[in-house]
């Protein structure tokens, strides 16, 4: 996937593969539905300057949450894949009201393009 001449790794997986990882870097053990992975930040951004970075979604939790919200696994994977991607590029709604607020506006803005069902939300 392309992103302004910057490459994305997507990772579908399921919750024990997730749990892992998330365990693993962020000290939290348990599914989460998506993790981000940014590469253009830190010690070795250098190495590959065209990789945006990894987004790794629980297709086991995306489908829990798809039955939750009513809506299809490939309209929750559309909302996982644009949020893990609004994370790559420095977008965080846990910094603040106004940044969570910019982030749904995007999320809303980027949904609209991709999904035809127009009364999906960001999340």
């Amino acid at each position: 996937m392309g992103c302004d001449d910057h490459e994305i790794s997507i990772l579908i997986t399921d919750d024990a593969h997730i749990q892992a990882l998330n365990n693993t870097y962020r000290g939290i053990d348990k599914p989460t539905n998506v993790l981000a992975f940014p590469m253009q930040e830190g010690q070795f951004a250098d190495i590959s300057p065209g990789l945006l970075g990894d987004v790794v979604i629980s297709c086991e939790t995306a489908q829990q949450e798809a039955d939750e919200a009513n809506i299809s696994l490939v309209e929750r994977l559309s909302q996982l894949l644009i949020h893990g991607t609004l994370h790559l590029m420095g977008f965080d709604h846990e910094t603040g009201v106004s940044d969570a607020k910019q982030m749904e506006d995007k999320s809303l803005e980027l949904l609209r393009k991709i999904e035809p069902n127009k009364d999906l939300t960001f999340f």
